[in-house]
């Protein structure tokens, strides 16, 4: 593990370096188009954890007092937005002597040195736990951080920090925003230098008729014993009362219209900690909504919007890095997810921009779909069969064919990801859910409408598409493929409806029923589904010599799985359609 200059040390309650201070009073960011707040202390009071981070508000008995915030140590600071963006190394000082930078720049900016260590238990308890501890060095301050994340945004996050004397830790000081269950783990557990943080930065300040933003070029290493990862970003920051949300938003477009950027949510600790356990970039499941039933549906759809955007942004680093499947797969359930929203908000009425964002989702899913495909085919189906089969000859021929194919649809998938066309889409689309875009989009005759609960709203939807499904599905043990092609369709649409809206009709047992058996549906289509897709890839193969036998098998193999799964698939069917829908009268009664 890393070696910091001194041992990290636990102050005593006599001789703390300094006192734990929320980073900003009432400090509002929007990263990459999302709202994330930290609370401040109420004046003579403990700083209040952001809700979901920490499990209580006041240290505990064993604290020292002296490591408690003071009223005079709150610092009060203006809301900030916050975007990231990935940039070339060799192409910073192109993206400094941009347009928009050199003909609103104040002046030629300062420059850091900052070197940052982050620490953790070896057993990373900290990072499990959804909270950070890092000391940084700037010239002769050294000031300690701790970050937490809340349990359902991970963009939104409580931050303080402290002056300690030198880059060790001072554990003391960072007790009172750590969860009580876990003080005695870390006061029992030494803390390690997990990984370094060296980085240079250039800030700039630039003003423009709509506000005024600080731009920082950073550059540097990440270090984890001998393992290092480079440092090349641009981070663009809005003061809220200098300017609205699109300001920021105007500078990332014209910088992506200058050069190749990446919009990231991914932090420069999440990145270390990966690179210090040799690990890819994690790509997780979208989280489940939450929606007052009260709320407006103009509300609804800014929560659902961000909530597919954050999917996707969160997914985007491991389909790019391409060592976890998972990240090609959530990325496209993302795409889809996002497809299906502006989808439902064409019931509201025409939204110019509906079209075009749609398209461009489209557009990046497709590029998307074959390396799906054949991950789906190499770790999933051809291993099965040939495990089964292990008499058959041929299947690592097959193998290694059907690996080509993976590498070309990836190397197809990376261009999407590198095409300036993603950059552009992001970046648009994130501006057009953080300024509410649709609001200029809708009919004046139609606006009225985003104001009315979104509840009356949901159940109008959810019982138009849960019909259609009905309608398909007639006579289920009858249907054809294609047929049944058609009934996954519409059940794959209402299950990202029931995603997006079912949170309106509380956690009921109702609600929690109807979608178990809806998602089991949709599953059991899908796999049925995959069967077909296999046959074209198989065709896709041409005749392989080494594997056509192989190949046979595993036609063979899903032609009589086809069969089988018919009986099975219409007892869910039976059993979906017998399931109460949560958002009638009945069920909310």
């Amino acid at each position: 593990m890393l070696k910091s200059d001194p041992t990290p040390a636990r102050k005593t309650p006599s001789a703390p370096e300094g006192n734990p201070v929320p980073k900003d009073n009432r400090r509002t960011q929007v990263v990459a188009g999302f709202l994330r707040q930290i609370e401040p202390a109420e004046p003579g009071a403990e700083p209040a954890i952001v809700e979901g981070a920490v499990s209580d508000q006041t240290p505990s008995q064993g604290v020292p007092p002296a490591a408690e915030p003071t009223q005079s140590s709150l610092a009060a600071h203006p809301g900030e937005i916050e975007l990231k963006l990935l940039v070339d190394a060799d192409r910073m000082a192109h993206f400094n002597a941009a347009p928009v930078i050199a003909a609103n720049a104040r002046n030629k900016g300062s420059r850091k040195h900052l070197k940052s260590v982050y620490y953790d238990t070896p057993e990373r308890m900290l990072r499990r736990n959804g909270l950070s501890l890092r000391v940084r060095q700037s010239g002769a301050r050294f000031v300690q951080t701790v970050k937490t994340d809340v349990a359902d945004d991970p963009l939104r996050r409580g931050e303080w920090e402290a002056s300690v004397a030198s880059l060790a830790p001072d554990l003391a000081l960072a007790m009172p925003f750590i969860p009580e269950k876990l003080r005695s783990h870390l006061e029992a557990q030494p803390l390690e230098a997990v990984f370094t943080a060296d980085v240079h930065r250039h800030a700039r300040m630039i003003d423009l008729p709509s506000g005024t933003v600080e731009i920082a070029f950073d550059h540097g290493a990440l270090t984890a014993d001998d393992r290092s990862l480079p440092v090349s970003e641009i981070e663009l920051e809005l003061e809220l009362k200098s300017g609205s949300a699109s300001t920021i938003y105007e500078v990332a477009l014209r910088l992506a219209e200058h050069g190749a950027v990446k919009p990231s949510i991914r932090s420069k600790s999440a990145r270390g900690f990966d690179l210090a356990a040799g690990v890819p970039p994690s790509a997780r499941r979208p989280r489940k909504l939450r929606l007052d039933p009260s709320v407006t549906l103009d509300e609804a759809f800014a929560t659902i919007l961000r909530s597919c955007f954050l999917h996707l942004l969160q997914s985007l680093p491991a389909a790019e890095d391409g060592r976890n499947p998972e990240g090609v797969h959530q990325l496209r359930v993302s795409l889809r997810r996002i497809r299906s929203a502006l989808d439902l908000m064409r019931s509201v009425g025409a939204l110019s921009n509906l079209d075009a964002l749609r398209s461009e989702a489209r557009w990046l899913a497709q590029d998307l779909s074959a390396a799906r495909d054949w991950d789906v085919f190499q770790l999933e189906t051809l291993p099965t069969i040939a495990k089964a089969c292990p008499a058959i000859a041929g299947f690592d021929a097959l193998g290694r064919a059907a690996a080509g194919r993976q590498s070309e649809a990836y190397r197809k998938a990376h261009h999407a990801l590198d095409d300036r066309r993603c950059a552009m889409f992001l970046i648009g689309f994130g501006n057009w859910i953080e300024t509410r875009g649709w609001r200029n989009d809708v009919a004046a005759e139609d606006l009225g409408r985003l104001a009315e609960p979104a509840v009356n709203f949901a159940q109008r939807i959810l019982s138009e598409q849960y019909a259609k499904v009905l309608k398909r599905g007639r006579r289920f043990k009858s249907l054809t493929m294609e047929e049944l092609h058609r009934v996954r369709l519409a059940t794959k649409r209402l299950r990202y409806l029931s995603e997006f809206l079912l949170p309106l009709f509380a956690d009921r047992k109702p609600a929690r029923k109807f979608a178990r058996r809806l998602a089991g549906l949709q599953e059991e289509l899908g796999a049925y589904n995959d069967m077909a897709v296999t046959a074209s890839l198989l065709d896709g193969l041409g005749a392989e010599p080494d594997g056509a036998i192989a190949a046979a098998a595993i036609a063979g193999w899903q032609a009589r799985a086809s069969i089988g799964i018919r009986p099975a698939l219409q007892g869910t069917w039976r059993d979906f359609t017998a399931a109460r829908v949560p958002w009638s009268q009945a069920a909310q009664d």
